[in-house]
């Protein structure tokens, strides 16, 4: 492995690695918070649901005893 990194030309090591470097960490960054953020939506959507569901008995009860 060291060969080969000896072998690539300065401008390579220098600029063009680095460069790869960052785009795949901005990538892999993005993923994860894609990820995080979708996670959070779908949890976020459930308690709306839930909240909705647990209103609609409450005034279903209500309902039901007058």
């Amino acid at each position: 492995m060291a060969e080969l990194w000896k072998s690539l030309p300065s401008w390579v090591r220098n600029i063009v690695i680095p460069v790869l470097v960052l785009v795949l960490a901005w990538n892999v960054i993005a993923f994860v918070f894609g990820v995080v953020g979708a996670l959070l939506s779908i949890v976020i959507k459930l308690l709306v649901v839930v909240g909705i569901a647990a209103a609609v008995v409450i005034l279903v009860k209500k309902a039901a005893k007058s």
